[in-house]
Order: C-alpha cells, then structure tokens, then sequence
C-alpha cells in the first residue's frame, strides 16, 4: 500500500481539540506517520514555507499526505503546485472564521484557503456545519468533501461537590472563544453564589489574555473566576466531574469537543449556537443564546443558577446526547477509509 502522512504544525503535544484530534489519528492509524511542519502557522514566515513546500515536494507521487487545516489554508500556490502526492485536507474550521483579525487578514485567509482547497484531491471536515462553509463560502465540490466528527470518551456522570455552584468552560484564552463576553455577562450575576474555573492555555493569545485578566478585576470577579491555563488529562477531568454547569460564549465552533466532553459528563450546558454547536448540543441540554450577545448570555446564566430543576432536565437530555456521539475507533475508521480511497 503507499505511504500516508499526516502533516502537522508545531508541537503535538499542544492542548487544544485540534491536536487531541491529531493524536487520536495517529495513534489509532498506525499506518499513518506524522510529518512535522515548523509551527508558525496560520502566520507562517517564509522560511516556514521553505522547509514546508521541501517536505510536501519530497513525497512521492504513489503517497497520499493529510494536512491539518491549521496550516493547509495558509500554504501559497508555490508550496502546493510542485506536490505529487495525493493531498486531504483536514479541516476544522475555516481559518478566516478566527475572532480578532483584521479584515484585511481575514481577507488574505479567505483567498488562500479557497486556492488552496483547490488542490487537494479530497476535503474532511470535523463537522457538518464546516462541511457546510467549506462548500458555500470556499465553492469546495460536494462530491470531495466528507465528514469525520471527532471522538468522545465514554465518562462517568458528573458528581458536583456541593458549595458555591461550579461553572466550567474549557478552551484556549483566544478572542474566539468569548471569555470576555462571559465574564461581562457574570459581572451582572454577583447576587449569585457561584465560581467559574476557565481551563484552557494562556499561551495563545498573551496579549487578550492580559486584556481578560484586567476586566476580570475591574468587574471584581477576581476571587471568583480562575484562569487555570493547560492541564493535564487527569486534572482536566476532575474539573468535567465535579462541575454543575458547562459554559460556551464562543463565537464560533467548528465543531465543540469541549462541548461534547461536557455532554459526556452529563453536564447542563449554557452554550451559544456558533458554528457546529447547533448541530452538536441536542435539544433540551442547553440554554443557547447568540454568540457575543452579553445580555442572553446573562440572563441564561442567570435561569441555570436559579433554578435545579432545570439544571436536572438540562443535564439528563445532555448525558442522553453524550452517550450516542462517535467515538474516535469511529473517526479513524471514517478518515482511514478516505484515504485508502486515494492510496495505490
């Protein structure tokens, strides 16, 4: 069979979805070998592209090669044309969808993810709704696209430990995920007895990190809300099993892995309908508002606070929906049969 690799920037150890989804490939392909791109992607230098376009070039023409989508919509017409290997592309969300960029960068994006998709023989999005984008706002051929959702672990339900109630959101400190929209919205909920515990890494973003850690105490919440930064799997976990509420304010999600790592814990959840997450949380698990809209986000908090019967409705149609999303034995069989399609 010909030789697959699955290309990706920067550091797989990396604590975000886009790398657990990476991991989980590789470790359950084992025909798949990882190839390291330099990690300045999406913004890479050019001497980034360099050593890129000379990894790419160097494949064989019976090869077929998996690009994460983190560097395959920055990559210029000069590192794909000389490629022979049959390219996929693996995309989570269009890179241009990223909160906080100019619009002359998201411009750029939007122009080089949609010549670059040209060039890849077929396109696997982490969702319908990024399947959905990739076909109307990239004019990517229905026929090249297919859907792989990502994982989830089975979990054991959620057990609250009692006390202040416990919010939890999980992802990285970026504009995109709408933690400073959060912390507005709970600014106006100090009546409550709650604490909110925001894991994710603070090394992505340091500057809106500072700029979160600044409205935090302003709005005097700094004894109630926790910027934790990466952790590790089994600290992570005690932080899904002792929670009482899940909260997104994210503007936009193409998929929610924490989201469905929520659900797998049988969380209630206060999530905006961004991107996927319409798709992903199932009716009845969540109080949906519209992302960076502050005052539905407020009052949906304010509801899931006040009232447990609720929070238990919310959370047995959450667990529901937890127990039937794919696991990753699933996605890699999805992704392996794609590319054995390609393969010689």
């Amino acid at each position: 069979m010909a030789p697959a690799y699955f290309a990706i920037p920067g550091d797989l150890a990396a604590p975000t979805g886009g790398y657990e989804y990476a991991r989980q490939l590789l470790h359950a392909v084992p025909a798949l070998r990882h190839m390291q791109l330099p990690g300045g992607f999406p913004n890479p230098s050019e001497a980034d592209l360099t050593v890129t376009a000379d990894l790419l070039a160097g494949l064989s023409s019976d090869a077929v090669v998996l690009v994460d989508g983190l560097a395959f919509g920055a990559l210029p017409e000069r590192c794909l044309e000389p490629v022979r290997a049959a390219i996929v592309a693996l995309v989570h969300h269009p890179l241009c969808l990223e909160a906080g960029l100019s619009a002359e960068r998201a411009a750029a994006l939007t122009q080089s993810e949609r010549q670059a998709l040209t060039h890849a023989s077929r396109v696997i999005a982490t969702s319908a709704s990024t399947a959905g984008w990739l076909a109307t706002m990239f004019d990517v051929p229905v026929a090249k696209l297919s859907v792989a959702e990502p994982g989830t672990e089975k979990r054991a339900r959620a057990q609250p430990a009692g006390g202040p109630t416990r919010l939890l959101s999980v992802g990285a400190v970026t504009p995109r995920k709408g933690y400073n929209v959060l912390v507005a919205a709970l600014a106006g909920l100090v009546a409550q007895d709650w604490r909110l515990s925001i894991v994710g890494d603070l090394s992505r973003n340091c500057h809106h990190v500072a700029l979160l850690r600044v409205e935090i105490e302003n709005a005097g919440l700094a004894g109630r809300i926790t910027l934790e930064g990466a952790v590790d799997e089994a600290r992570l976990e005690s932080f899904y099993a002792t929670a009482d509420i899940f909260v997104s304010a994210s503007l936009h999600e193409g998929y929610g892995m924490a989201v469905a790592s929520a659900m797998a814990h049988g969380l209630p959840l206060v999530t905006t309908d961004a991107g996927a997450l319409a798709d992903t949380v199932p009716p009845g698990a969540s109080l949906p508002c519209q992302p960076g809209d502050m005052p539905s986000l407020r009052v949906a908090l304010a509801r899931m606070l006040d009232d447990p019967a609720l929070r238990a409705s919310c959370g047995a149609a959450s667990w529901a929906g937890g127990q039937a999303l794919p696991d990753w034995h699933k996605t890699a069989a999805q992704v392996a049969a794609i590319l054995e399609l390609l393969q010689i």
